[in-house]
């Protein structure tokens, strides 16, 4: 048996949702993997507590699930959360905090700072990937530590480990995909005659739309898993200025319906497509066939098709509806880092 002492690092609908698959499988993670993680630190935008004996799972997911603030815990400290990181001591941090594009706060100071104390890091936010993803690995690499992001790109659906484990010495020609499925369902809603807003109030009950819903209605949120694919993928040390982005807010519920009489409907598509020496990369609507692979991806769906010269064409979807799936991959980074399986 191997105890994991992890810190969790935004504790928001995936990390508690992460706490509750905890609580759930603990006998199943004992037996099966040897691991048992024991949460030592958990930080919201409140603040920070620290429990060495560990949370129980449940009741910090149930305190947070309840409007509890990290802040008004018994075991709050007074430590900023890179104070805290550096002095705790810690085996894995999983990081779940809010996309932020400007300068990846809190989530990137908190990665650079776990990965310098040589502890594993698992990802959900992919904010930090998107801004420093070289400069995260290499200071991974230096400190002789592990950065797991498979959640980052359609949630449980393991695009990333495809592309990294699977495709050994494929060339891949393209990448083409649904990556949010809040938009998705959003375009489905439309289609059956939902107002836009009713369609996205729902996304957000549900815990699925991002904390900024804009980042899935313009289309940075696939553009975000589009550069984390180019990246860790496709060889191309991408960034957002490298994609051409064209949102879904222009869209109507009208253009919806006329595709649909044509046997057509109309995805938010990510593209990376090979050209010459390098790939060009783009995210924006495009009307397809009901009976494309794309096409055939609604409501809560996510897809993915990969187009190489040794594997062939692979297409893989998912339905995510919950951010269980999403905290689920988390579990799967964490137990795999810890594993040799």
């Amino acid at each position: 048996m191997r105890e994991i002492r992890t810190a969790l690092i935004g504790v928001g609908a995936v990390n508690c949702n992460f706490l509750e698959i905890l609580a759930q499988k603990a006998d199943r993670l004992r037996a099966q993997y040897g691991l048992h993680f024991r949460i030592v630190l958990a930080a919201d935008s409140s603040g920070v507590a620290r429990r060495t004996a560990g949370f129980v799972p449940m009741d910090l997911c149930q305190f947070k699930r309840t409007g509890g603030r990290i802040c008004d815990l018994a075991d709050a400290i007074g430590e900023s959360l890179v104070e805290a990181i550096g002095q705790t001591a810690c085996d894995l941090v999983m990081e779940a905090t809010p996309v932020n594009l400007k300068d990846g706060e809190p989530g990137l100071s908190a990665v650079r700072a776990a990965l310098a104390a040589g502890m594993q890091v698992v990802l959900a936010n992919k904010g930090p990937l998107v801004l420093a993803f070289q400069e995260l690995h290499q200071l991974a690499a230096h400190n002789q530590v592990k950065l797991a992001y498979s959640a980052t790109v359609c949630g449980a659906l393991p695009v990333i480990n495809i592309g990294q484990r699977d495709l050994i010495a494929a060339d891949i020609h393209l990448v083409r995909g649904i990556f949010n499925s809040t938009s998705n369902f959003i375009l489905a809603e439309m289609s059956q005659g939902r107002a836009f807003e009713a369609a996205l109030a729902e996304a957000q009950r549900r815990g699925i739309a991002e904390a900024d819903p804009s980042l899935d209605i313009e289309g940075w949120d696939t553009a975000n898993k589009l550069v984390i694919i180019a990246n860790s993928m496709l060889g191309m040390p991408a960034t957002l200025t490298d994609v051409q982005v064209t949102g879904m807010s222009g869209i109507t519920t009208a253009q919806l319906q006329a595709a649909a009489q044509q046997g057509q409907t109309i995805k938010l598509v990510a593209t990376a497509r090979h050209l010459g020496n390098g790939y060009q990369l783009t995210v924006a609507p495009e009307v397809v066939a009901q009976t494309d692979f794309l096409g055939s991806c609604s409501g809560w769906e996510m897809g993915v098709e990969i187009h190489s010269d040794l594997y062939g064409k692979l297409y893989h979807k998912i339905w995510e509806d919950s951010p269980v799936p999403t905290a689920a991959a988390m579990l799967r980074d964490a137990v795999t880092l810890f594993t040799a399986y």
